[in-house]
């Protein structure tokens, strides 16, 4: 598979790979998601059940009578319940990604988060991935972690880097740069996380991430331009061509992710990793598309995980 480089072009590998998924979505009457759900039914990778008020749903009837064979409507008027109703499908095996409508986003992380009911898988982590498309880079980046994990542990960026990696390897991309984030490229007692980078460049030296390129601690300019690097003569092994992008905190990588969408004019999609199935927490402010290609990311990437707990 040719490592895809586009939105454009995971449309098309949808389609090439004659994937089609289940979604369950949680409350989806708010246009952009509508969009989303339609766009994805006539692309043909995608059916759904939709999960809610019913009575929301009015506004778009004459749109969804249109591909009524490949949408299903339950109606229950809470919106927490609309949760729990569908976390049951993806339990059961109903369903294979989950998405997030109109419901407040703690309402539904503390949903999947149950110990007893949830949809964590056991000994896992739960952390988002991003995919980004920037007009002036010539690939799409991963970054990780621009919404959960407020500060990494080691174990955490163990976590967040194999999540990116398995997600590249979908995308077909079999060896990807790795850049560990920093703003200067030294190791400093003072910053704890550029110790962690250390050991995890140790670890990836060794073998245990597969085959990648991982170099660290870099800042984003050489991670992602090569004439960057050549001005201030750091020799690296991502070279300028970063296909990850691990961020220290919480607060740096949502700045990126943020500022490459409102001055960039980036393409983006995103969902949770760590979870018995992908899940999608777009934001009520993320736009159509984000909203549309972070569901066709997540049929994609999906794969079946039995939850042990």
């Amino acid at each position: 598979m040719n490592p895809i480089n586009n939105f454009s072009g995971l449309t098309t590998a949808l389609n090439a790979l004659n994937i089609h998924k289940h979604i369950v979505a949680i409350c989806a009457s708010d246009p952009h998601t509508q969009y989303a759900v339609q766009r994805a039914v006539r692309e043909g990778f995608a059916s759904f059940t939709l999960i809610g008020n019913k009575d929301f749903l009015k506004p778009y009837e004459s749109e969804l009578n249109l591909i009524k064979d490949k949408i299903e409507i339950i109606d229950i008027k809470s919106a927490d319940e609309a949760a729990w109703a569908a976390v049951r499908m993806i339990r059961a095996g109903k369903a294979d990604v989950l998405m997030k409508g109109i419901i407040n986003t703690d309402n539904l992380l503390h949903i999947i988060l149950d110990r007893k009911e949830g949809l964590m898988l056991h000994d896992h982590v739960l952390s988002h991935v991003a995919v980004v498309k920037i007009p002036t880079y010539n690939k799409m980046l991963f970054v990780s972690d621009a919404a959960v994990i407020p500060k990494p542990s080691y174990s955490q960026f163990i976590a967040e880097i194999n999540y990116a990696i398995g997600i590249c390897s979908r995308f077909g991309i079999d060896k990807p740069r790795i850049s560990l984030l920093h703003c200067v490229e030294k190791v400093n007692s003072k910053f704890p996380y550029t110790m962690d980078y250390k050991e995890l460049i140790a670890k990836a030296n060794r073998g245990e991430f597969g085959d990648v390129i991982m170099d660290g601690p870099l800042d984003l300019s050489i991670s992602c331009s090569k004439e960057a690097a050549n001005i201030k003569r750091v020799e690296s092994p991502i070279n300028g061509e970063a296909d990850i992008l691990i961020f220290p905190n919480i607060e740096s990588g949502n700045i990126f992710y943020k500022s490459v969408a409102l001055f960039a004019k980036a393409e983006m999609a995103g969902t949770l990793q760590g979870t018995a199935c992908p899940v999608i927490v777009t934001s009520r402010g993320d736009s159509k598309e984000t909203k549309y290609y972070s569901l066709a990311m997540a049929c994609l990437t999906s794969q079946k995980y039995e939850i042990n707990n």
